[in-house]
């Protein structure tokens, strides 16, 4: 469990609350507007209402206490800016911070941020992966060339096993297991035929994986 202190409860804040909530982390909610606190007051430990730009506000929060300070300041990047600045002269352990373009990223890290995000974009990419291929479910990068990938479990595959299939040679694709259902297999039977009802986690890069499937 980590105790995080998440400033800015637009949408992407709330999903955020809602999230960390199901994860069982305790969570400290900041935002200008009143409303917008009540709204996640089920899903946080505590919320206030408070400008996250003024130094003598964000002094009584104890930032250095926290595992994690999120930044998910949406629609004023200067608020944001300055937010992330001063959790860092305040000695914040960790400062993620939202960005919706490349020019705020980098304004972002040059001001303290650890770590930058585009949820946007992310999400983006994953809808555009995730919809090139009617087999592939799920999708998570790993890095620019490479990522991990839930995929069904194409017809000409069902009832032959992983070795007939010998994916690592042909495709240069790794398995590394079976889902089926909630149930998640990491113990493999490589001589097992593979059925409709289950999807393979796979590991490889993006060319690779979406060549096979396509």
């Amino acid at each position: 469990m980590k105790t995080i202190l998440l400033i800015g409860l637009g949408r992407f804040g709330r999903h955020c609350a809602r999230k960390l909530n199901e994860l069982g982390h305790q969570v400290m909610a900041i935002d200008v507007r009143e409303d917008r606190v009540d709204t996640v007051l089920p899903y946080v430990t505590d919320g206030l209402i408070g400008n996250s730009t003024r130094a003598d506000f964000m002094k009584t929060l104890g930032v250095r206490n926290y595992d994690v300070c999120i930044v998910a300041i949406g629609d004023d990047f200067q608020s944001s800016l300055e937010t992330t600045a001063l959790l860092k002269d305040l000695g914040a352990q960790h400062v993620v911070a939202r960005a919706a373009r490349d020019v705020h990223a980098r304004f972002l890290a040059r001001n303290g941020a650890d770590e930058v995000i585009y949820p946007e974009r992310q999400l983006a990419e994953w809808t555009a992966i995730r919809y090139s291929s009617n087999h592939i479910l799920d999708y998570t990068p790993l890095s620019e060339e490479y990522a991990v990938y839930e995929i069904s479990i194409p017809d000409n595959w069902i009832g032959k096993s992983l070795v007939s299939l010998d994916l690592r040679r042909r495709h240069k694709i790794n398995v590394f297991a079976i889902k089926q259902g909630e149930l998640l297999i990491t113990d493999i039977n490589p001589d097992a035929p593979l059925r409709s009802n289950q999807t393979l986690m796979v590991i490889g890069k993006n060319k690779d994986i979406n060549k096979c499937l396509n």
